[in-house]
């Protein structure tokens, strides 16, 4: 069972950056894509970004374009999260994914354990 890890979650003011890292321990997750969700309390999981496999393509959901991106490195088996002009709104358990290029999170059969993001006001 392939499980992936995340970290770099923490507490951050409004405004301020924060990158989360997602690793993959083994390669088979190199020929899919790789995409972060999140899931605030008494919400459903929401889609925030995805890249390709080999990090040709990416899209993000409108409430963050702009000021989150999605680089991967295969070399080094990561995914990042680099998040920046944070809200409160952004707020959320944040999740690590992958499988086909998709913005369902049905679509996705690795997944992370998570890690919380707070964004204070």
């Amino acid at each position: 069972q392939v499980q992936l890890e995340e970290s770099g979650g923490g507490l951050v003011q409004a405004g301020g950056s924060l990158i989360l890292s997602c690793v993959a321990p083994e390669r088979t997750v190199h020929n899919y894509a790789m995409a972060w969700f999140r899931q605030a309390p008494g919400k459903e999981r929401e889609f925030v970004a995805v890249v390709s496999w080999n990090g040709a393509r990416a899209d993000y959901a409108d409430s963050v374009k702009g000021r989150f991106t999605v680089p991967r490195d295969n070399a080094k088996n990561t995914v990042a999260l680099q998040m920046k002009s944070l809200k409160p709104e952004d707020t959320a358990v944040y999740y690590c994914a992958g499988g086909p290029y998709s913005t369902d999170y049905g679509e996705y059969g690795y997944w992370g354990r998570g890690t919380q993001v707070t964004v204070s006001s």
